[in-house]
C-alpha cells in the first residue's frame, strides 16, 4: 500500500546549488532546510509543493520530480514527500513568519549547517537527478 504523504518540499536546483531556507517556526525552528509544508483538504503532494513555494518564497515552481518520501517525527510517523525541481521563476521574496532566512547553498556547505533530518542526503539525490554530482 503506498504511503499518503502529510507534507511535501521541494529542493531548488540552480547549476550547482538548492535554495534552502531557516524556519522561523516549529516544527524545525532555526534549522535549514527545503521549502514546503503540509497538504491541504484535497491536494496532492506536488500541488501542496508547489503552493508552498509560492506562498513560502514568491516563486511558481514546475515540472516536479519525486525524489523520495522520508519519515519524520519522533515516531518516524510523518511522511514527507520530497521533490526537485530546475523549473522555477520569479524572484525570492520570503514569507518571514515562515522564512527566516534563505540563502543558495552548495552540497559540502550542508554539513556545516544545522538542518533538519537527513537534508544532505535528500539534496545528494536531487542532485544525481540532475547530474549535479
Amino acid at each position: 500500500m503506498a504511503i499518503v504523504p502529510f507534507a511535501a518540499s521541494v529542493a531548488l536546483i540552480n547549476k550547482n546549488q538548492v535554495l534552502l531556507i531557516q524556519r522561523n517556526k516549529q516544527p524545525s525552528e532555526g534549522l535549514w532546510t527545503l521549502p514546503g509544508g503540509r497538504l491541504e483538504a484535497g491536494e496532492t503532494a506536488e500541488q501542496a509543493a508547489q503552493r508552498e513555494i509560492k506562498e513560502e518564497l514568491g516563486l511558481y515552481a514546475f515540472a516536479l520530480r519525486p525524489i523520495r518520501t522520508l519519515m519524520l517525527g519522533p515516531k518516524r510517523d510523518f511522511p514527507l514527500a520530497v521533490f526537485a525541481t530546475e523549473g522555477f521563476e520569479g524572484e525570492v521574496v520570503p514569507q518571514p513568519e515562515e522564512v527566516r532566512a534563505w540563502r543558495w547553498a552548495r552540497i559540502e556547505q550542508l554539513r556545516q549547517l544545522p538542518t533538519t533530518y537527513d537534508l544532505a542526503s535528500v539534496v545528494e539525490g536531487a542532485f544525481r537527478i540532475f547530474d549535479r554530482t
